[in-house]
């Protein structure tokens, strides 16, 4: 029987999310390290946020970026990760409409807006590097919120539409969702009607939001290079591109999974050999891309950057 897509049956639409399919036999093992990530990232980058607002040193538009990173970092793990570990503690996938849809919409907000912000942090480097003398009267307080204010909004225009996306569909009766979490595609595919909009909305949104954002990077850290390799002394340009490092990694380490996912999801299934593998190698690319990042970025940042790893022994010592 087919359930109109008027809102009073979408309100008592329930859907099962499955968590990693082919792997429920493990999935109290893998919740295991799941459960340790989410932890140590939320305070990893709960402790970030903490020095960058306490330690006036660290005033300063990279760290400011970084602490907006940070947030996003939060949000990011928390809007997928408990529901995540209660399929996998409790057997319990149950999920209504509305919150598998608002799950949805923060998760893909939240990402845009992270992608807007690691944009941010390119251009601030591009700035420091290519422009030094002017670097704080381009990069002033009011230009960096409106940096961040911006990348919110942008995310919000780009990401509400999937919600009108969703609601407009007619659903019949499918209600598995071969995943740990809500995401566009999806609920979309749970459809009987036409999704042709919906396929071709997500893949202007990754062309022109993400990709866009992932060009620009690109182009930022190309001008970089070109004017360290005019630096003329060794020991200054490696100095230089060490200030760089940290966030090419964080880039990479957000991209890479995200871009994977994005494919095995528009090109998984039979179109890929084994095509058996895909779901699961989707999913645990997808549970990758929502928690490692966040994981990894203070531990990155804290390493490998000398004035926050210097005010971190600091800290302790005076604890201590």
């Amino acid at each position: 029987m087919t359930i109109s897509s008027n809102h009073t049956n979408l309100r008592d639409i329930w859907y099962t999310m499955t968590g990693i399919p082919g792997l429920e036999y493990a999935h109290i093992w893998i919740s295991i390290p799941i459960c340790f990530m989410y932890i140590v990232s939320v305070l990893g980058n709960t402790f970030l946020l903490f020095l960058i607002f306490t330690e006036r040193s660290l005033h300063e538009p990279m760290y400011f970026f970084l602490s907006m990173l940070a947030l996003a970092d939060i949000f990011l793990s928390t809007v997928t990760t408990p529901k995540m570990l209660e399929i996998f503690w409790f057997q319990d996938g149950g999920i209504s409409f509305g919150c598998c849809v608002s799950q949805m919409f923060f998760l893909h907000f939240i990402f845009v807006a992270e992608s807007a912000i690691l944009l941010a942090m390119a251009f601030d480097r591009y700035v420091a590097i290519c422009h030094p003398l002017r670097y704080t009267t381009i990069l002033t307080p009011s230009v960096i919120g409106k940096m961040g204010i911006a990348s919110v909004i942008r995310s919000f225009f780009i990401c509400f539409p999937l919600v009108f996306l969703v609601y407009r569909l007619a659903y019949c009766g499918r209600n598995i969702i071969h995943h740990s979490y809500c995401e566009h595609m999806g609920i979309a595919r749970l459809a009987c009607d036409s999704i042709k909009i919906n396929i071709y909305y997500g893949v202007i949104v990754a062309l022109f939001s993400t990709c866009l954002d992932v060009v620009l990077i690109i182009v930022s850290y190309a001008l970089i290079l070109c004017t360290v390799f005019r630096i003329p002394s060794q020991d200054a340009r490696l100095k230089t591109l060490g200030t760089c490092g940290s966030h090419v990694c964080v880039i990479l380490l957000f991209y890479t999974p995200a871009f994977f996912s994005f494919f095995a999801h528009r090109f998984g299934g039979h179109h890929i050999p084994l095509h058996h593998l895909s779901p699961v190698v989707h999913v645990l690319m997808g549970n990758i891309y929502i928690l490692f990042p966040p994981l990894m970025n203070p531990i990155i940042y804290s390493v490998r950057t000398q004035q926050i790893r210097s005010r971190i022994q600091r800290w302790f010592t005076k604890q201590n």
